[in-house]
């Protein structure tokens, strides 16, 4: 598997199962093209770049987006899809998936803060300031 990273959470991409790590930045659809010519089966994208991004991927390949509204022209027989993550909210049996894994402990999900329902303002300050690395979850 091949991600971006910056400098400083190189190790942590490392530790969480990339194979090789690559500089994030307008810069990595290249530097994926250097480790594969032509270019990955797959990209997934959770940051809103798939449509620079998408240089990465062979002919034919794949493209998941989970940006609500990023728009990615489909080229060379690239498939683009898109998914909303609320409307996840009701696909019980997918999210079984992820729960079974995640109560044996063979995915773990990276939290940063847990608050109390009642500091969903200072959640959402901590989201919009940036540099949170996981996860903030309010508890009911």
């Amino acid at each position: 598997m091949i991600a971006d990273a910056a400098p400083k959470d190189e190790r942590l991409v490392r530790e969480l199962g990339a194979d090789v790590v690559l500089l994030r930045g307008a810069g990595f659809p290249e530097l994926v093209r250097k480790e594969i010519p032509d270019g990955v089966d797959g990209l997934v994208d959770t940051a809103g770049i798939a449509a620079l991004a998408i240089r990465a991927v062979r002919d034919g390949g794949r493209v998941a987006t989970s940006v609500g509204g990023v728009q990615v022209p489909v080229e060379r027989g690239i498939e683009i899809r898109n998914t909303f993550v609320p409307q996840y909210a009701r696909e019980h049996a997918k999210l079984d998936r992820l729960r079974e894994p995640a109560e044996k402990g063979s995915l773990t999900p990276r939290v940063a803060r847990t608050l109390p329902a009642e500091q969903a303002p200072e959640a959402h300050r901590l989201l919009e300031a940036g540099g949170i690395r996981g996860r903030v979850v309010l508890t009911f």
